[in-house]
């Protein structure tokens, strides 16, 4: 309990945890950069700051009385707008209350000081994604789109999931099966159909291409989960299917859309090069 005071008495520290009176001021800091933020953003304007409906606590850094800085602190401990002495606060906010997280992820001028404090007290890492370009689009494809390639239906879930299941262990190195056996990734993957925010290609029951709308704000949408089956690489899906994803995006979710990628997947930076993607920023990945 005495811990637990200490932190509740640090307002010196300029650091507390966020509830719902704060969602201005929150909303003004996630709006001012729309891409960077768009997946701690889309989060809170659907659950709001109570952790318990939001599944993370929201701290916030205050200088001044002045709220300037956040940090998502759940499944991904994601800084934002996080200044240098934010960083710090965020750090022994995070070893004092012990690594509950998955992941850091955000921009790496963020992450990678956060890491430098956290590493003698979480590390080793298991995997360290020192440069991923971030990418983003507000205009519609010159690439003519995969016709073939649209929204997955409910009943088609148990074709979707196994390539989801492939693309997630490929991309992150472990499955997403593990622990509750899968149950909870499945939710999420029929949440994203239900709300027709999952697009394939499939032909006789096969998925050629994949892709799903991971977060939505209306300023911005980010797309995730992009599979090709190793098989078909090099045949133009990814490109076509990409096409079509981003189109309806623009069409049906926000004016931008914007996704990142690993620095050393050539082929996929590649692809959406060619559907009229441009850098506009690095994140930095730590996977536990």
């Amino acid at each position: 309990m005495a811990a637990v005071r200490a932190w509740g008495t640090t307002r010196s520290s300029g650091l507390r945890v966020l509830d719902d009176r704060d969602l201005p001021a929150v909303h003004a800091i996630l709006d001012s950069d729309p891409v960077a933020n768009v997946f701690v953003s889309a989060r809170v304007r659907a659950a709001g700051l109570n952790p318990a409906r939001l599944g993370a606590e929201m701290w916030g850094y205050s200088e001044r009385r002045k709220l300037v800085s956040l940090c998502y602190a759940g499944a991904n401990l994601v800084p934002v707008a996080a200044t240098p002495e934010a960083l710090r606060v965020f750090a022994d906010r995070a070893r004092w209350q012990g690594r509950r997280c998955s992941s850091i992820v955000g921009p790496v001028e963020m992450v990678e000081p956060l890491w430098e404090r956290l590493e003698p007290h979480w590390g080793p890492a298991r995997a360290i994604r020192d440069r991923q370009p971030v990418m983003a689009t507000s205009r519609m494809p010159d690439v003519p789109p995969d016709t073939e390639v649209r929204r997955v239906r409910v009943d088609e879930r148990d074709i979707l999931l196994p390539a989801c299941v492939a693309m997630f262990t490929e991309e992150v190195g472990v499955s997403p099966n593990g622990g509750d056996g899968g149950a909870l990734y499945r939710a999420r993957v029929t949440e994203l159909i239900r709300g027709g925010r999952a697009f394939a290609r499939i032909t006789d029951g096969t998925v050629e291409f994949k892709a799903e709308i991971g977060a939505i704000t209306p300023h911005a949408c980010q797309i995730q989960g992009v599979w090709v089956p190793p098989h078909l690489r090099g045949r133009g899906y990814s490109v076509a299917g990409m096409s079509a994803v981003i189109a309806t995006a623009l069409q049906s979710f926000s004016p931008l859309v914007t996704l990142y990628v690993n620095d050393f997947n050539a082929p996929a930076r590649a692809a959406y090069h060619r559907v009229g993607m441009t850098d506009v920023g690095t994140f930095m990945s730590v996977l536990f």
